[in-house]
């Protein structure tokens, strides 16, 4: 467990919590490495039947920390394979994932969700995906995923155009399966899981894998993704995008 994620293993329920608020919870390569290692083990450990996921300080994530998508564009990083890591797990994942979404849902912090089996939020939750406004394209297999779960209008309005979702907006799009007050979210999201863990692990699975449907599919469509990112990820359009975003950032921090 590090100093950004925590995670914890109770009565078959593991547990990652994001704690880097002072980010908004945005996910560093260090982050998403951690993830995946845990992810993964929570697959092969029979004991562990659902998995959850939860920020903290009013945030889910601001999705990917941009300084370090800003450091492949320049060259000082190699591309962060950490995080094509992890987006080819989640739809590789056996296990149910839930979420509990308070605050920004931003980039992959919205594009995950298509992957968890239930999506709770609170009513000041927010949810984008300002990726064609940071030079980049959508990823998570969200281009295929998200038209399916919204319809296609409303995921182009989100993935192409940038508009930003509100909680009952998303709830109505089938995003988010409920809104819960900000005070209950947590009891209520491992009252779920709670739920979960308690049932027959075998048909739990089984039932999990033939929802979800082709997982080659997914993963076709999230490796064609990939691709496209890293081409657009050392564009001078993205490269002009991420400073202008971090520029931004100091100043903000630095009216705080």
């Amino acid at each position: 467990m590090s100093e950004t994620v925590e995670i914890t293993v109770v009565d078959g329920m593991q547990t990652f919590r994001l704690i880097r608020p002072e980010k908004r919870n945005a996910l560093t390569r260090d982050m998403y490495r951690e993830l995946s290692d845990a992810l993964e083990m929570g697959e092969a450990d029979d004991t562990i039947r659902v998995r959850v996921l939860l920020g903290s300080g009013g945030h889910f994530t601001g999705g990917s920390d941009i300084a370090d998508f800003l450091a492949t564009a320049t060259g000082e990083q190699d591309p962060p394979h950490e995080v094509l890591r992890f987006i080819e797990i989640l739809p590789r994942m056996r296990k149910p994932l839930i979420a509990g979404v308070d605050g920004h849902a931003i980039g992959i912090g919205t594009t995950l969700l298509l992957h968890c089996d239930l999506v709770y939020a609170t009513p000041r939750a927010t949810f984008a995906t300002p990726f064609l406004d940071l030079g980049l394209v959508p990823e998570a297999a969200s281009s295929l995923l998200m038209p399916q779960v919204m319809g296609y209008q409303r995921a182009f309005e989100m993935l192409v155009l940038g508009e930003t979702f509100s909680a009952a907006r998303a709830c109505n799009a089938g995003l988010v399966n409920a809104l819960v007050d900000p005070d209950n979210l947590e009891v209520h999201v491992m009252t779920i899981a709670a739920r979960l863990a308690k049932k027959p692990p075998d048909p739990l699975l089984t039932a999990k894998r033939l929802m979800r449907g082709n997982v080659n599919t997914v993963l076709e469509r999230t490796h064609e993704e990939a691709a496209e990112f890293a081409r657009c990820l050392t564009s001078p359009e993205a490269r002009a995008a991420f400073e202008a975003f971090l520029a931004r950032s100091r100043s903000d921090e630095g009216r705080a």
